[in-house]
């Protein structure tokens, strides 16, 4: 009986990929080979009929193996993406939304800074939840940490950790600009100390606090893998 993992080893020879892939690679086509080839006999083919039969499938070994080294590495940076940056970014946003949530259902009560203006009346930027802000850096931290353990660069570490401002920055910087051209009543309302105050309570300061918790984890990742290599050294 034809050892096809063998033949395709040997077809697929230039095939530039981590030995476990590679390995994943060639029993998948073998496997497809081998029922090709057996389903050439059920038809009454010589085993070398069938073989023949089942390698003319692949007319380029050598395109196959280049479009095989292309679609594992789009796959692999897809993955890499999920783990070093999606995955991060959706923990703290989520646990950062649900803590805001609870605490404004159960308190305490935020800190409320110039509500008697018509602004306060449009939209609650003026309202600081202190004890939210206080909990963003541990959230930050858990950010940076599940970024760097899948291996993310920096880039990634720091976008996943203030991605819960995010929003509040469309909707500040964006959404809230063009309604105000849009709506005359908002617009003769508009007060821009009030944007200011809006912008430092909910973008400015949960951004800087992400960020002392992911900066915190990034230094002492850092200096546990410098010590690492002196160690090893």
């Amino acid at each position: 009986m034809r050892d096809w993992e063998a033949v395709v080893e040997q077809h697929l020879s230039g095939l530039a990929l981590e030995p476990a892939e590679r390995s994943e690679v060639i029993t998948e086509l073998a496997q497809h080979l081998a029922e090709t080839c057996e389903q050439c006999r059920k038809q009454g083919m010589t085993e070398e009929e069938a073989a023949r039969r089942a390698l003319s499938q692949v007319e380029d070994w050598h395109k196959l193996s280049r479009l095989i080294q292309i679609a594992r590495k789009k796959e692999n940076s897809m993955t890499n993406r999920v783990k070093q940056f999606w995955l991060p970014s959706l923990l703290t946003l989520f646990l950062s939304m649900g803590l805001l949530m609870l605490i404004q259902l159960f308190g305490p009560s935020p800190l409320k800074v110039a509500m008697k203006n018509g602004w306060s009346l449009i939209a609650p930027t003026a309202v600081i939840y202190l004890p939210w802000l206080f909990s963003l850096p541990v959230i930050g931290a858990m950010g940076a940490y599940l970024s760097n353990r899948a291996g993310g660069s920096k880039r990634a570490m720091l976008s996943s950790i203030i991605f819960p401002v995010v929003p509040y920055a469309v909707f500040f910087f964006l959404a809230l600009p063009a309604i105000a051209i849009f709506n005359e009543r908002l617009g003769h309302n508009f007060m821009f100390i009030a944007l200011f105050v809006g912008l430092l309570a909910w973008v400015v300061a949960p951004a800087a606090a992400l960020l002392t918790g992911g900066v915190l984890v990034q230094h002492f990742v850092s200096r546990r893998l410098e010590l690492g290599r002196i160690t090893g050294n």
